[in-house]
């Protein structure tokens, strides 16, 4: 029953799947071509089953095609970035994970998956030669205006007591070389502190470059940074990385423990000696780079979970600054919100002067999951609805209005139980005053309060009020 169900439903569900999936047999011919192969490659399955690997893409040999390779070792090569020419003669890049396909001792074929970053390999290779093309333009100018931090000190809103404390010791270590490691939640506001930390520094007027470790696949990213050389992989032209770029200036890696382990270790090598060697090449070059790193969980969780090399976090983490979220420094939430309307109005051409009562006291109460770009967002969109003066709850966005509505209901909950709570104390008060007015004679007391003798019995034992026997 089950292998019935996988010959006629396999070749559906690798259709759907989001990589380009690809089969050989032992002589080199294409047995199977999933949908986003062929898109991939830009040609129809009909047109490459049957034929042989090289026939398609004519711009590998026999020693730069990843599944020959495989096929005459017999040994997996796993995560290779590869950049060839396809049958039509478009350039791609992709990221491949080659595996033999062995029948006892001998190897029948080979499978292939393959990712492909082409526009990503593309948008950060203009990016690298944007910068490098900048620096090269400030040097020739003796000073340096490409790729620079833009945020400062007075950026960093907020006078709560764990902000005050955070900016007074990022400025104090603003002159060191040392490397610096941020760690606070996603939208806490990391790249602005870096930012505010480089423009603080000696190296203001030099580069400052910023790569999130978590946007890039691992080969593309470690071509990124230390550079290539052309011939190091099938397509590889002559290239700066990012640390050639950042020579004199900071680099930035977010999200460092996005990274894997293998190239974590390549990136220590480099902090310690300051040596970067280019992917394929043999010489090295010595970069004098202030790295700063930021983490959006708790290191000691990322050491645990073994997606940062202790080694690593060492050297990155010599100074380390926390970001509070938002939760934590609630003070400061009216101080932004004053802040974002000030930007959106200049911004909008509007002239928004405050926020509702209720909606104020909602944003004090909500957890901010998003800490302050939530906020701002949630600002900017409310101005965007606000027609008059005021921004009400009818103009947050739509899911903050259902947090606001639960929040109110609970509030509004917690008011009747109050007011409960508020009239049983009152007539518990009223009802042993009028004891100790009769002397503890019921009767006398029901009187008093207009009550019948029974109901006031019941009260008393209700509220459980001590009485003395006076009635004879």
């Amino acid at each position: 029953m089950l292998n019935s169900f996988f010959k006629e439903n396999i070749e559906d569900i690798l259709d759907h799947i989001q990589d380009g999936i690809h089969i050989v047999d032992s002589s080199g011919k294409i047995i199977y071509y999933n949908r986003l192969a062929a898109e991939l490659d830009n040609i129809n399955p009909e047109e490459a089953i049957g034929r042989h690997i090289l026939e398609i893409y004519p711009s590998l040999t026999e020693e730069t095609s990843t599944i020959l390779k495989v096929m005459k070792s017999g040994k997996p090569i796993l995560n290779y970035q590869q950049s060839f020419k396809n049958y039509k003669g478009v350039k791609i890049t992709t990221v491949n994970s080659t595996i033999p396909v062995i029948v006892g001792k001998k190897v029948i074929g080979a499978l292939e998956v393959s990712r492909d970053i082409t526009e990503v390999k593309k948008l950060s290779e203009k990016v690298v030669d944007l910068q490098a093309e900048l620096l090269k333009e400030g040097k020739n100018e003796k000073k340096y205006d490409g790729h620079k931090a833009f945020y400062n000190f007075g950026d960093l809103i907020g006078a709560s007591e764990q902000m005050l404390k955070l900016k007074k010791d990022a400025m104090t270590v603003s002159n060191s070389p040392s490397p610096v490691m941020v760690y606070g939640e996603t939208g806490t506001g990391k790249e602005l502190l870096v930012h505010a930390i480089h423009n603080a520094s000696p190296r203001r007027d030099k580069p400052f470059i910023a790569q999130n470790c978590a946007a890039l696949p691992e080969s593309l990213l470690e071509s990124i940074l230390f550079g290539t050389v052309k011939g190091s992989f099938t397509g590889a032209e002559t290239r700066p990385g990012l640390f050639e770029i950042a020579d004199g200036g900071t680099l930035f890696l977010d999200e460092i423990n996005s990274m894997s382990m293998q190239l974590q270790a390549k990136l220590l090598r480099v902090i310690q000696d300051g040596n970067v060697r280019r992917v394929g090449d043999t010489r090295t070059v010595h970069v004098d780079v202030r790295i700063m790193t930021a983490i959006n969980v708790d290191p000691r969780l990322a050491l645990q979970e073994k997606t940062l090399r202790d080694d690593l976090f060492f050297r990155l983490s010599v100074i380390s600054l926390k970001m509070p979220a938002l939760r934590e420094r609630r003070e400061d939430i009216p101080v932004l919100v004053r802040h974002f309307i000030k930007k959106y109005n200049k911004r909008m051409g509007k002239n928004v002067a405050k926020v509702e009562e209720s909606v104020q006291a909602f944003f004090m109460a909500y957890a901010w999951p998003g800490n302050v770009r939530e906020l701002e967002h949630a600002v900017e969109g409310a101005m965007n609805m606000a027609e008059g003066r005021q921004i009400d709850s009818g103009c947050l966005p739509y899911y903050l209005m259902d947090a606001f509505n639960r929040l109110d209901q609970k509030e509004e909950d917690q008011e009747i139980k109050s007011l409960k709570n508020n009239i049983r104390q009152l007539e518990r008060n009223l009802i042993e005053k009028a004891m100790q007015k009769s002397g503890g004679n019921i009767t006398r007391a029901a009187q008093l309060l207009e009550v019948p003798r029974q109901t006031l019995q019941y009260k008393i034992g209700k509220y459980r009020i001590k009485t003395i026997d006076a009635e004879f």
